[in-house]
C-alpha cells in the first residue's frame, strides 16, 4: 500500500446557514475484519455524527428491492464498469455508509467519510459504488478518483450528463450528486451543440459556486460574460424527480 494521501476539507465561503440537508450515501464491498477502520492516516478522525455504516452479508442484500447491482442500474454498472462489477457482485459482505446532515460551513464531513471509505479499501473492500453519481469503482480507481494531492476538485465529486433537448441541435447538460453539498443540481436547458464546451465550463463553475456555499434563488438573474442579458434561475425537483432524485437550479440558454 502507497503512502495515504491526507485528505483536505475546504472552506465554503459564500455559505449562510440554511434549512439544506447534506445527504452521503455509498456501498463498499468487500471483506472486512472487525476492527476499527484505519482512517487517520487520511485525516479523518471517523465518519461524522449523523452518518452510519452496517455491514450486510451480501447474499442477503441481494434480496432487497433497491440493490444496486441488479435490475437496469445493475446493467448499467456491468456494461460500464464490468471488473469493478464483478469484484463488487462476487464480494461477500457490503458496508453501506449513509445519513443526513446540516448544512455546513465547511466540508469536514466529506473528508471525514471519504477518509473512512479509503481505510476500507485497505482492510479489505474490493470496490464502492456511488449511487448518487451512479458511479461503482474498483479500489484503485476509486483512490485516483479522490485521493489526489491537495484534494480531488469538486468536479470529480459529482456527474455532468448531456442529453437531446427537445430541439434538434440542442442539449441539455445536467448533474447529479449535489445532494454532497446540500444543494441543488444544476440543469442547462436549450445549449446549441456548437457552444458545448462553453456550456460545460460555465456548468462547472455553477457547481463550484454552490459547493463553495452559494444559493441560487428563483427569479435570480446571473450575468454571464459572452450571453447578452445573462440567464434566470428557475428552481424545481424534489427527491423523487427521477433525473437528480434532488431539488435544481435550472438555466435557460438565450437565443
Amino acid at each position: 500500500m502507497n503512502t495515504p494521501t491526507l485528505i483536505p476539507a475546504w472552506q465554503r465561503p459564500y455559505w449562510q446557514p440554511s434549512a439544506e440537508e447534506i445527504f452521503l450515501q455509498f456501498y463498499v464491498f468487500g471483506k472486512f475484519d472487525a476492527i476499527r477502520v484505519p482512517s487517520e492516516p487520511y485525516g479523518s478522525p471517523g465518519l461524522p455524527a449523523g452518518i452510519e455504516s452496517n455491514n450486510h452479508y451480501h447474499s442477503a442484500l441481494r434480496q432487497w428491492e433497491g440493490y444496486p447491482l441488479k435490475g437496469a442500474m445493475g446493467r448499467m454498472f456491468k456494461d460500464d464498469a464490468p471488473e469493478a462489477w464483478r469484484r463488487a457482485l462476487d464480494a461477500p459482505e457490503v458496508l453501506i455508509v449513509r445519513g443526513r446532515l446540516k448544512d455546513s460551513a465547511d466540508t469536514g464531513y466529506l473528508r471525514d467519510t471519504l477518509g473512512v471509505l479509503a481505510g476500507l479499501l485497505d482492510m479489505g473492500g474490493v470496490a464502492i459504488l456511488d449511487p448518487q453519481i451512479l458511479s461503482l469503482l474498483d479500489a484503485d480507481a476509486w483512490r485516483r478518483q479522490y485521493l489526489v494531492h491537495d484534494g480531488a476538485p469538486i468536479r470529480n465529486h459529482l456527474l455532468i450528463l448531456r442529453d437531446n433537448d427537445a430541439r434538434p441541435d440542442h442539449s441539455w447538460i445536467h448533474t447529479r450528486g449535489m445532494r454532497k453539498f446540500g444543494r441543488p443540481d444544476i440543469s442547462l436547458r436549450n445549449v446549441p451543440d456548437r457552444v458545448l464546451d462553453r456550456a460545460g465550463m460555465l456548468c462547472e463553475r455553477l457547481v463550484e459556486l454552490e459547493a463553495l456555499g452559494a444559493h441560487f434563488s428563483e427569479g435570480q438573474s446571473l450575468d454571464i460574460e459572452g450571453l447578452p442579458g445573462g440567464v434566470v434561475v428557475h428552481l424545481g425537483g424534489g427527491l423523487e424527480d427521477p433525473d437528480f432524485n434532488n431539488t435544481y437550479a435550472e438555466f435557460r440558454w438565450p437565443e
